[in-house]
């Protein structure tokens, strides 16, 4: 058993320490410490997991990311979504924020379920990009209206998205990540990670939007033995940043089976000293 990565041990326990402070008239907000999710259609098996961080466990903070997967549609025609948002642990409503902008997304996706599965059916790059631009926009237009409600500045009341589309019918391969704002998307490939977001260099890079949100998208066809991993920044900036964390993850995960919903949950929860967020993430395995 890893007991954390890296020379020393982080500054927090591993376990839960106080639970958040509850309000008797909103028990149904309390946040969960944990959540874990999973399913297998044709030739891919999902995970997810969204944890609350050491941090917010040591001092009885709720978990700040949240997690939504959901099946729209029913036969071959149907759609797996998977988004997860993170905010900034210092914003008030970052909790709130990264709910509200996973379940307005998650709910247009819904609605366009069918021309979406078209699309993909028909390699429609462009048309998938502009709808989901146009879907992502229209949730983070609702942060930014809520923002001014609660007399906030936009990034006072904001969250990073990620989301991946996947097809259930096994003879279509592609898979369909978006987003914006904090987080990461990663391949593994051949026993080596690729960070699927890396920034173009200086002369090409596009203008940033206010806030740093720019829209993100990739589009492409899954090749047997890959794994593409979408996480929050909590786990995102380890990954990029913490050549163990990388190295243990590619070790377990390639050239093995899937692992079960308790493996993953462990293997997301890697600790290395100095990184104590929130860690959401999701992973698709091909076969």
């Amino acid at each position: 058993m890893v007991a954390h990565l890296g020379d020393r041990p982080p500054t927090y326990a591993a376990e839960p320490i106080a639970l958040p402070a509850a309000d008797p008239a909103g028990l149904v907000a309390l946040t969960p410490d944990t959540v874990l999710e999973g399913a297998q259609y044709g030739g891919y098996t999902l995970r997810a997991a969204s944890v609350r961080g050491d941090s917010a466990r040591f001092r009885g903070e709720a978990r700040r990311d949240f997690l939504l997967t959901a099946r729209f549609g029913t036969g071959p025609d149907a759609l797996v979504l998977v988004v997860l948002a993170g905010g900034d642990r210092a914003a008030p409503g970052a909790a709130e924020a990264a709910a509200e902008v996973c379940r307005s997304v998650a709910a247009a996706v819904g609605r366009s379920q069918e021309r979406l599965s078209q699309d993909i059916r028909d390699g429609r790059r462009e048309a998938l990009r502009s709808g989901l631009q146009r879907l992502t926009d229209r949730g983070y237009g609702q942060l930014r209206a809520r923002a001014a409600e609660l007399g906030l500045p936009e990034d006072g009341y904001t969250a990073g998205l990620r989301g991946v589309l996947l097809p259930v019918d096994p003879g279509c391969r592609t898979r369909v990540c978006f987003g914006a704002g904090a987080g990461g998307l990663f391949r593994l490939r051949d026993g080596q990670w690729r960070d699927l977001e890396e920034p173009a260099p200086a002369p090409q890079a596009p203008p940033v939007p206010p806030a740093g949100f720019r829209f993100r998208f990739r589009a492409s066809v899954a090749r047997p033995g890959d794994t593409l991993l979408l996480c929050s920044g909590g786990l995102a900036d380890p990954m990029r940043e913490e050549e163990p964390l990388s190295a243990e993850l590619a070790a377990r995960w390639a050239d093995a089976p899937p692992p079960g919903l308790a493996a993953f949950l462990a293997d997301t929860q890697l600790r290395l000293k100095g990184y104590a967020d929130d860690r959401t993430a999701a992973a698709v395995w091909e076969a």
